[in-house]
């Protein structure tokens, strides 16, 4: 790669486009388009179950995505959105959830986030000043996955709720409901598997679009559930400023939300060892900078009121089936997210999905994620006929699942947190004893 803070792009037509080449204007503007829409579901949903603005996150990620392409020098290509690894400590830190509705006290969780942020971005400086293997080492895949499972069975019930039609914003309790959920749970399914190309890439939105038209048509055509309406969709501005939200520093919420750094780091530690096989380059020597990247965009978008960033696989996966990496179409997505974040008649649309076709996402999402805790220990053949890995593995799950809560000195963890410090320290605890 070329010397100097930023790589000198080289313009190229065709073949594989390296992190350091480029498209041609039209061309990359076309492909960032693409990356929008490819972080687009999962960078709407996650504010929306935990009571944040869409707005305000969909410009931030593009906002997140310009502060990561900074500090790494253009030499790193990812796009930024919304972390779904904050939005159990987030819900525990509202004291509740909003589960689709507006969060009571959107205040306390960003400050949460902020906390995350400054802790991931002081990971991300002493990786930068003694490397990274240390992280592998306080956190093997083992630890990693254990941790990620727990996130997902920890935000189960959530998920099942909106389902259901319990939710907060959906206390009917009715069988329309559930069907609903069901139907948008397949349609991602089917999408996710039978989509021809890059639209397989992007089963969240083609499932919450079919979600949304299937129960447009039965609630507000045939009257079989609560019709969506479109007032305010009418009523809002075409551009105009997002709802913007203050943080406050409250140290429960800070204790709970700020050990969500330890996830974003393994997470995007896993994606840049992903982008480097993917390229061929080596990424090693900008690992501590995408960390002090995302934390700092992550700071940045807990400060007005948007949820905690982290590198997206959905654009991955997107570079992997178009063979482009250039860093420059990230910078075209996050100035068009910016574009969509300042539009409130955007935000509105969004706000009229239904809550049971995002309880029907929730479930594919959450369960997702906890679906990746196998990948980890596949991928990385990890032995649980070793009992320190299969005790490791199992208190974690028990506690996330169970939702186990622990007060020291005044705080509270969640289960998310207590799995994860439990993960750790019991790991680390149950050294391998010697040979016979």
């Amino acid at each position: 790669m070329a010397d100097g803070y930023f790589p000198k792009w080289t313009e190229k037509t065709s073949g594989v486009v390296l992190p350091d080449e480029r498209l041609p204007l039209g061309q990359t503007v076309v492909i960032g388009v693409q990356h929008v829409v490819a972080m687009f579901g999962a960078t709407v949903l996650a504010p929306i179950l935990m009571g944040f603005d869409p707005n305000v996150s969909i410009l931030f990620s593009g906002v997140a995505t310009l502060i990561f392409f900074v500090v790494t020098g253009g030499r790193v290509p990812s796009y930024l959105g919304s972390s779904f690894a904050f939005i159990g400590p987030v819900l525990a830190a509202i004291a509740g959830g909003a589960a689709a509705g507006a969060a009571p006290n959107i205040g306390v969780a960003l400050g949460g986030i902020i906390a995350a942020g400054a802790l991931y971005t002081a990971i991300g400086v002493v990786v930068m000043v003694i490397g990274h293997d240390w992280v592998e080492k306080v956190m093997p895949p083992v630890v990693t996955g254990a941790i990620v499972a727990a996130i997902g069975l920890v935000l189960a019930p959530i998920a099942i709720g909106m389902a259901s039609g319990t939710g907060p914003q959906n206390a009917d309790g009715s069988g329309f409901s559930r069907w609903i959920a069901l139907i948008t749970v397949v349609a991602v399914g089917a999408s996710a598997v039978y989509a021809p190309g890059l639209w397989r890439r992007l089963p969240i939105l083609i499932g919450a679009v079919i979600g949304y038209v299937v129960y447009l048509v039965a609630a507000n055509g045939l009257g079989f559930g609560p019709p969506i309406d479109f007032s305010k969709v009418g009523a809002a501005a075409l551009f105009g400023m997002p709802n913007f939200s203050s943080p406050v520093f409250d140290a429960r919420a800070m204790v709970l939300i700020a050990p969500v750094a330890i996830i974003l780091v393994a997470e995007n530690l896993g994606h840049l060892k992903g982008i480097a096989a993917m390229t061929g380059r080596n990424l090693d020597p900008y690992i501590g900078r995408a960390f002090v990247g995302d934390g700092l965009a992550t700071m940045l978008s807990g400060s007005f009121g948007g949820t905690g960033v982290t590198t997206y696989a959905e654009n991955m996966g997107v570079m992997a089936v178009t063979k482009i990496f250039s860093t420059l179409m990230f910078v075209a997505a996050a100035l068009i997210a910016i574009l969509l974040g300042f539009s409130p008649k955007f935000g509105a649309l969004i706000l009229t999905i239904p809550v049971p076709v995002l309880g029907g996402l929730a479930i594919v999402v959450f369960g997702l994620i906890a679906a990746t805790a196998g990948r980890i220990w596949v991928e990385n053949k990890v032995d649980f006929s070793n009992p320190r890995n299969l005790i490791t593995v199992a208190v974690a799950l028990v506690l996330g699942a169970g939702n186990f809560k622990l007060t020291l000195a005044g705080f509270t963890l969640d289960g998310i947190g207590t799995a994860t410090f439990g993960a750790i320290i019991l790991y680390h605890l149950l050294r391998d004893p010697p040979a016979d």
